[in-house]
């Protein structure tokens, strides 16, 4: 039986992804942000409320590997404002829960403290979606939302709430589901969100395989497509462990604004190998930005 009461849900990877001791945690995420590989310094939080951002996609390994390439979506995000809630799409690595979990309520704590769950927008997104349904087993063990939560804290202290959502279902019609339902829950409660897909790419392959496999799932989401971008990752075997949620970004995103007015844009593509050397047996991690384009098109 599914758990669906809400309780405060401890973290499963501190000390493992990421430092368990809040001052060790702060110094590695501003190093993460002044790494190489990263955007080379610390982020502005900007006072305004966010406009014209749908969302990102943004990896979820251990801080070491997929950190500097995680930190340029939330160098971005802080330049472009606040937000009420982060609606953050994970993937359900464990088998456990349902094949769309939305965390009912209570707060998400991680060495940097506790934050709230937006309960009424989790209602309201399983009440309008045919598949999604307030679990907690999905989350128990995931990693996938809990290592996006600590860079949010880092920019954003408390004054914000999570909605996580883990992804067990990778079909186009699901992710459609899912972001019609999200679509209609935002309007009904006025949130202010940013929705955040939580992905890696290629997984254990040579880096220049890993790399020529990355690349033409990248380019099926800059031109925000998700038939073809499901396609290109079945045919070509490419072990994206997050597509639904890249999916339901993409759906959102063009049900949000006229496909013409948005733009879906690489912030930083980099893999494993780029950060230990051995360029053997890769991952492939890639921060995107999809948004409302200012009058600019798309990125090819």
């Amino acid at each position: 039986m599914l758990k669906t009461h809400s309780y405060d849900r401890k973290p499963a990877v501190a000390g493992y992804f990421y430092p368990s001791k809040p001052v060790e945690l702060r110094e590695t995420i501003s190093q993460l942000f002044q790494h190489s590989l990263g955007p080379g310094k610390e982020p502005v939080v900007a006072e305004r409320f966010i406009e014209d951002i749908v969302g990102y996609i943004a990896p979820h390994a251990g801080y070491m590997y997929s950190g500097p390439v995680a930190s340029h979506v939330y160098y971005d995000l802080a330049s472009r404002g606040r937000f009420d809630t982060a609606i953050i799409i994970g993937t359900n690595h464990t088998g456990l829960g349902s094949l769309i979990s939305v965390y009912p309520g209570g707060e998400w704590i991680t060495p940097l403290g506790r934050v709230k769950v937006d309960s009424e927008l989790a209602k309201r997104v399983v009440d309008y979606s045919e598949l999604a349904e307030l679990d907690t087993d999905a989350h128990i063990e995931e990693h996938s939302v809990e290592v996006q939560i600590p860079f949010l804290q880092y920019l954003y202290g408390e004054n914000f709430t999570i909605l996580p959502i883990v992804v067990g279902l990778h079909t186009v019609e699901a992710s459609r589901d899912l972001a019609k339902a999200i679509r209609r829950a935002v309007d009904e409660t006025g949130r202010r969100i940013v929705l955040i897909a939580s992905s890696d790419f290629n997984h254990y392959e040579p880096y220049d395989i890993t790399k020529e496999k990355d690349m033409l799932a990248i380019r099926r989401i800059l031109e925000l497509d998700s038939e073809a971008f499901y396609r290109t990752v079945i045919d070509n075997n490419i072990s994206i462990c997050g597509p639904g949620g890249i999916m339901t970004l993409i759906e959102y995103a063009k049900i949000s604004y006229p496909v013409e007015e948005l733009e879906a844009v690489l912030l930083k593509y980099a893999n494993s190998g780029d950060v230990s050397g051995d360029r053997g047996y890769v991952v492939g991690y890639a921060s995107l930005r999809i948004g409302r384009g200012r009058g600019h098109s798309r990125k090819q």
